[in-house]
């Protein structure tokens, strides 16, 4: 792939002054061929297979960081939904094997390593229970191991057994470690629609339609796109979607650029660019600040949908143009705790949770990083999950929930999680229950869209 002179220092402006930035590289393992009737022998091809293949990406990434000067935020690695391995095993060795992927993602020094996951939208097997009853504890006494469960799809409908267990979980996981602000949960998402190749977390696993290593990276570039757009303050909508497009290109271009770079030093297939504009805490990198740049006061006032849908857009035909190999979510995430925008909606009383909601129809995943009183119940935690499942089965598009219950906090408290996962104004839920319907079971049945052989 061939660089203009041009595009290099519009990159290097963009690093020096807009936050540019490469979110992950993450590398995504089969572990398939790790399962084995004798636990002991298992745990330990796991534990080799992702030390052999990953022990040089965090080396890698930060040299190819150094030589072309634009910084990769976070190594990370996806695996196998680990459910599908399991066999027989008891929730206490999945507890223990869940200790070993920690264990094996703090020798090769990466940040994250997702799929400790099932993949339950029509059923639950005795693997898949097996993993959702360890969840709790497997969250609470590991740092890096991230967890996805996906309970829905367009093609099935969802699985409401699942989704009444999951609220449950979700509760369990944030009282045992209360201590922490219920962090445990900060490392669990519920889908609808799951993606098999996303690089970012908590959500990514490696799917089975993957091969048996690849390079997946995940580009962000809030702060480029918010300043493009302050270079044209009076542009027409159909203008700030042309501005909006352009800079995603160039965003795209480096991103893949640097990807190629890292897989081909590690000797792995090169997979897939996911364009996702994923905020952070630092000044001017919001994906808020956005949308109020577009024409809104305050992010969550009438109009807010509407400028989401037209960045959102805007991004996927931008990054469109400029790879062929675009994949994972590719959008906008609304991470409340991590993007300074929606904090101040929250805080202003612009943004609520509803509004959240709706803001999930036209952008990429769902209700993300929200902290919760720590009063809520699991059927409205359920209920929470089934709402976001019923948006992403109906519009077929990928939806997810990540929400925070934090227990002794009320609604209005701020709650600091440190890092990328910044900080949240703890938000208040309808006060009335969910709970005959979650209490229903059984499964929503797949919408005709689902009918399109």
């Amino acid at each position: 792939m061939s660089i203009a002179l041009t595009e290099m220092m519009e990159t290097i402006r963009m690093v020096q002054m807009e936050n540019l930035d490469i979110r992950t590289v993450t590398m995504g393992i089969s572990l398939r061929d790790c399962a084995d009737s004798n636990f002991e022998t298992m745990n330990q091809n796991v534990y080799n297979k992702i030390v052999s293949y990953a022990g040089e990406l965090k080396e890698t990434a930060e040299q190819v960081e150094k030589e072309y000067g634009i910084p990769i935020v976070n190594k990370r690695i996806s695996i196998t939904p680990i459910a599908e391995i399991l066999g027989h095993t008891t929730v206490e060795q999945t507890i223990t094997l869940a200790k070993t992927l920690d264990r094996a993602a703090q020798q090769v020094g990466v940040d994250f390593i997702g799929g400790f996951s099932a993949l339950i939208h029509k059923g639950i097997s005795k693997s898949d229970q097996t993993l959702l009853d360890a969840l709790p504890e497997a969250l609470s006494v590991t740092e890096r191991v991230c967890s996805s469960i996906s309970v829905a799809t367009t093609r099935t409908g969802i699985n409401m057994n699942a989704v009444k267990q999951l609220g449950v979980i979700i509760k369990e996981a944030a009282n045992r470690t209360k201590d922490r602000d219920g962090i445990a949960c900060a490392k669990l998402v519920v889908f609808c629609n799951p993606v098999e190749d996303n690089p970012f977390m908590a959500g990514a696993f490696h799917g089975s339609g993957e091969g048996e290593v690849v390079l997946n990276v995940g580009v962000s570039g809030p702060g480029v796109v918010l300043n493009a757009l302050k270079r044209h303050p009076n542009a027409d909508l159909g203008e700030v979607s042309e501005v909006i497009k352009k800079t995603v290109f160039k965003i795209t271009r480096a991103g893949e650029l640097i990807g190629r770079v890292v897989a081909e030093r590690l000797n792995v297939p090169f997979g897939i660019m996911d364009l996702s504009l994923a905020p952070t805490n630092a000044i001017n990198d919001s994906v808020a600040e956005i949308l109020e740049e577009i024409g809104l006061e305050r992010v969550g006032t009438h109009g807010t949908i509407a400028a989401l849908a037209l960045m959102n857009d805007a991004v996927k035909k931008g990054g469109a143009m400029a790879s062929s190999y675009v994949g994972g979510l590719s959008g906008a995430f609304i991470p409340v705790s991590e993007d300074n925008g929606m904090i101040k909606g929250i805080t202003d009383g612009s943004l609520n949770l509803s509004k959240l909601e709706a803001m999930t129809c036209v952008c990429s995943v769902g209700l993300d990083m929200i902290a919760l009183t720590g009063d809520v119940s699991p059927a409205t935690l359920s209920g929470m999950i089934a709402d976001e499942a019923a948006i992403g089965m109906i519009n077929k598009k990928t939806t997810a929930v990540r929400v925070i219950p934090v227990p002794g906090k009320s609604e209005g408290e701020m709650v600091e999680f440190g890092g990328l996962l910044g900080r949240a104004p703890v938000m208040g839920v309808n006060p009335y229950s969910s709970e005959r319907l979650v209490n229903r079971g059984g499964r929503i049945p797949a919408p005709l869209q689902a009918l399109i052989n």
